[in-house]
């Protein structure tokens, strides 16, 4: 696809029935990887809390952090839609603070669509950014930036009861201005009502096949992350392996005097060395 995607480009795949595909990252050697492929879209997500820094929840990351990676990302891949997620309390403060917010992402990193998690509570706050010009993708059912009130997450919509909420709540997003959805482990069924009963692009995160696109995290398509991976996550590769490998073989080569070696170094220009060694022994 020549030129930069847009959102234009995702609604046309939709309207085609052509999948989307998207990925997570957060650094710009990742990104660089991902803008050499077919993939449509990139979103940065504040998993990152978890896949880069470390910590147990995405809720330590921070706007100036988000916006340092997701600047780093649009480097990587000038023409890849760019989403930014909204980190927790970015947005949950009030609908100035949210705006303002957003339109950092907007401004400072270039992204073309920002992603707030959101419940009936902050309708008004997607319909605020999405008034100012912003795109907004709603991400509902699981939502990990509340798992400091939920405690553990798991399987949306498993019930009438359940799935009838998701379902308004999903088409109450795109009333209030949604351009987009994310849907975060949502059982499949549901997932596919969702999706055949909006008109916006709907992107499946763990919730089956029948969503308009999916995502997965880089490191775990790669075969790259270190914890336990959620029900939904396939690893296209094995990158693990390999890198300690690697990294191990870089180990063994320093300790047994192999690396550098010539090839590896910089060299004095020809005739230079012995230059200074009489300038060296003439100070002498």
């Amino acid at each position: 696809m020549a030129g930069r995607i847009t959102i234009t480009d995702l609604i046309e795949a939709r309207r085609q029935g052509r999948k989307v595909v998207a990925v997570s990252c957060y650094d710009y050697t990742t990104a660089r990887l991902v803008a050499q492929t077919d993939i449509e879209m990139i979103l940065v997500g504040d998993s990152a809390a978890q896949v880069v820094l470390g910590y147990d929840s995405t809720l330590p990351a921070t706007m100036d952090f988000m916006v340092a990676i997701t600047s780093a990302v649009r480097r990587g891949a000038p023409n890849v839609l760019l989403v930014a997620d909204m980190p927790f309390l970015s947005f949950n403060l009030g609908i100035n603070e949210a705006v303002k917010n957003a339109g950092r992402f907007v401004v400072e990193c270039g992204a073309q669509m920002v992603k707030i998690e959101a419940t009936e509570t902050y309708l008004d706050v997607l319909k605020a950014v999405s008034d100012a010009g912003m795109a907004v993708m709603a991400h509902i059912g699981i939502r990990p930036q509340s798992v400091g009130k939920i405690g553990r997450f798991k399987a949306e919509a498993s019930t009438t009861e359940m799935a009838v909420e998701l379902v308004n709540l999903a088409e109450q997003m795109v009333n209030s201005g949604a351009t987009a959805l994310q849907l975060e482990g949502v059982c499949t069924e549901v997932a596919k009502i969702i999706t055949e009963q909006n008109d916006v692009p709907v992107i499946s995160c763990g919730s089956g096949p029948d969503c308009d696109g999916q995502i997965l995290i880089a490191p775990d398509i790669l075969g790259l992350a270190t914890s336990p991976a959620p029900k939904f996550v396939k690893n296209f590769g094995n990158l693990t392996d390999a890198s300690i490998s690697a990294l191990a073989d870089y180990a063994k080569q320093v300790r047994d005097g192999h690396f550098p070696d010539a090839e590896h170094c910089y060299h004095m220009k020809q005739g230079e060395l012995d230059r200074l060694r009489s300038f060296l022994k003439s100070k002498s």
